[in-house]
């Protein structure tokens, strides 16, 4: 069996390693690569001693142990990461505030305390007393779940800044099982001044030791590296008999991670419906600014999110030199600030990054004259965003795609909001059906 794979991140090259771990010769693997160096969306980048992660602060934990224990071994091994706690917060006015916001009622303002704590009982006791479906449209569904108080003072600001359109054109569906829901009663706790938790899956967190997130890809793509083409981009895939065609050479099968909105200048047979339900997929942009400080440390933080436009374009921070000392030279640290962009539009100007930092300086979080030096990466492809034809959409892809017999993995290349473990984990469950097809002579 020859298989293709499109893509070197970190579905292409986990898909590849599993191959071969699990029997199939590494010749008869074959990664295209259009960029120069593997990693896709967990890139990092290094200048003058400071290093990035491209797309935004990634963190490595899982649910699932597995897949987690596999990214370290790739990267040498527990003892190649750094243990972190996690220290999130919500920077409202001058005032620091728990995360999630509904467990940090009691570090606001008292008003907005007030006004958070009554609209969050108020639609939890509509909702008991009601037993009302979850509205489709994402900007009720706020409503609905966390009340106009909540609503008014994070959840809208802060996702206008993240998705860049009004909330009801997006859909509920994608906060299904990211968003916990958290007890009533430590809401109601968080407001009088007892701490309580949310997100306590991802209490601790792991990053490497060096060479930033990229580490975990560089490790997954060592045992596979030969067999990547690098600096190789996609310019066809056709249909041979069984087989596919990928630039003039052949192959029995094919698994794309690339965008789906890529396809259709890819595959010439593909039906003008589908390819139009392709190109018009919503999603985001991202642009990454790295400021390396002349301060020597930071205050113990993971990431922060800043809701206000006072607080400029910047929606969240990673503090990064947090994540590892090598991250930032020894008397310097470093700020990740991400900036989204809707998918399509021109990037920001050479203004972004001064509003970057009039932001933060007015936010209380740096001084202007602090900032060394800035950096900045763009992706023109970073979120899925989930409008109302996003299912109607890729129902006629994948129904298409079912017969055309092309196989899909990752973040772009099935439009699904997977995090990096999750990559690895599908990954490991289609290397799984691939290896049985091989097994089989299928």
């Amino acid at each position: 069996m020859k298989i293709a794979i499109l893509g070197a991140g970190v579905s292409g090259l986990s898909l590849a390693r599993f191959l071969v771990e699990g029997g199939l010769a590494a010749d008869a693997i074959h990664v295209f690569e259009a960029s120069r160096s593997p990693g896709g969306l967990c890139a990092s980048k290094s200048i003058d001693g400071f290093t990035y992660d491209v797309t935004g602060g990634h963190i490595l934990y899982s649910k699932d142990q597995a897949a987690m224990s596999w990214m370290q071994r790739a990267c040498g091994g527990p003892d190649a990461f750094v243990e972190k706690a996690r220290h999130t917060r919500i920077r409202f006015g001058q005032r620091w505030v728990n995360y999630p916001f509904e467990n940090g009622l009691g570090d606001l303002p008292p008003e907005a305390n007030f006004e958070c704590l009554r609209g969050y009982v108020a639609a939890w006791h509509q909702r008991q007393t009601t037993k009302s479906p979850a509205p489709r449209e994402f900007g009720a569904w706020v409503r609905w779940r966390f009340g106009d108080g909540i609503a008014q003072h994070f959840m809208d600001p802060y996702n206008a800044k993240v998705w860049k359109r009004d909330l009801d054109f997006l859909t509920s569906d994608w906060v299904a099982g990211r968003v916990p829901d958290a007890p009533v009663d430590d809401v109601l706790r968080s407001s009088v001044g007892i701490r309580t938790e949310g997100y306590t899956h991802q209490s601790t967190f792991y990053y490497p030791k060096s060479g930033g997130f990229q580490a975990i890809t560089d490790g997954i793509a060592r045992t596979v590296l030969p067999r990547v083409r690098l600096g190789t981009a996609v310019r066809e895939i056709a249909r041979k008999g069984a087989g596919f065609v990928v630039n003039g050479e052949e192959f029995d099968l094919v698994v794309s991670t690339l965008s789906l909105t890529f396809l259709p200048d890819l595959v010439p047979d593909m039906p003008q419906a589908v390819a139009e339900a392709c190109r018009t997929l919503e999603y985001n942009g991202i642009v990454c600014v790295l400021l390396a400080l002349d301060r020597a440390e930071h205050p113990d933080l993971s990431w922060i999110y800043l809701p206000h436009a006072a607080q400029g374009p910047t929606n969240r921070v990673t503090y990064m030199s947090n994540y590892a000392p090598s991250l930032a030279p020894k008397g310097r640290s470093s700020l990740l600030c991400e900036v989204t962009t809707p998918g399509g539009a021109p990037f920001p100007g050479p203004e972004l990054e001064r509003e970057i930092v009039d932001g933060l300086a007015r936010a209380g979080l740096i001084r202007r004259d602090e900032v060394l030096f800035h950096d900045r990466t763009e992706t023109s492809q970073a979120y899925v965003v989930f409008d109302h034809r996003y299912a109607a959409r890729r129902h006629a892809i994948f129904d298409w795609m079912a017969g055309f017999g092309l196989l899909t993995l990752g973040r772009f290349g099935r439009f699904e909001y997977d995090n990096s473990d999750q990559c690895v984990i599908k990954a490991r469950e289609l290397a799984a059906q691939l290896l049985e097809r091989a097994r089989a002579g299928v």
